[in-house]
């Protein structure tokens, strides 16, 4: 028993310097667009082309982008806005399958544990886009539409990209979630949906321009 209460003592040790170590890092680097999608779409994919176009407007207009730092739809986004002004980033995760650190990172952080890394896409993101990807992208994006739902950020645009990927999993949520009442008609109007990479800009960044006017913290105050 003593033996498990030390390795749980040492757990909580480890979650607290990889929590202090990506805040320390992300402190200053100020808002960021948060870009989601599977690490199997490679360069030949019109997804990640469309990654990689849409960080880079993201990237001249001033706003970083934060990626899962691998391969694939991250790896095009990360080299949209690499040779922007804005800071390209990458928050790694270790995996035994598909994860390696892409090289167009101004800022690479590696994380063990996804809720801190999941933390840390939400605490700077003045907008997400989430391209076509498999369970973890998947899980992104509810976890987001949840805090969203439940209050516990400020909403922010949560872009999907790729209509026709998408449509099945919204008919579904319209038919089925909507339908037996577990979800409200209000929640499937916290996410837009398109195929256009200015379109998809576009919302993200006016909603992000109408916010300057004061300061925007995705963390509640009891956090």
């Amino acid at each position: 028993m003593d033996d498990l209460r030390a390795r749980e003592a040492w757990r909580v040790l480890r979650i607290q310097a990889e929590l202090v170590d990506g805040i320390e890092h992300l402190a200053g680097i100020g808002p960021s667009v948060t870009i989601y999608g599977s690490a199997r779409l490679g360069p030949e994919s019109v997804h990640y082309q469309n990654a990689r176009a849409l960080a880079k407007r993201f990237g001249e207009s001033g706003l970083n982008v934060l990626t899962g730092g691998g391969p694939g739809i991250m790896e095009g986004a990360n080299e949209g806005a690499f040779d922007t002004e804005s800071c390209s980033i990458g928050l790694n995760i270790e995996l035994p399958h598909e994860q390696g650190a892409n090289r167009y990172q101004d800022l690479c952080l590696d994380f063990r544990y996804f809720f801190v890394r999941k933390l840390m896409f939400v605490k700077h993101a003045v907008g997400f886009v989430v391209f076509p990807g498999g369970f973890g992208t998947l899980d992104e994006l509810f976890e987001a539409l949840t805090l969203v739902q439940t209050g516990k950020i400020q909403p922010f645009p949560i872009v999907l990209f790729g209509v026709d990927y998408w449509k099945g999993l919204i008919d579904w949520m319209t038919q089925t979630m909507l339908a037996e009442g577990c979800i409200d008609a209000d929640d499937v109007k916290r996410f837009y949906i398109t195929d256009s990479v200015e379109d998809a800009f576009q919302h993200v960044f006016s909603d992000y321009s109408a916010q300057q006017d004061g300061h925007r913290d995705n963390l509640p105050p009891n956090v």
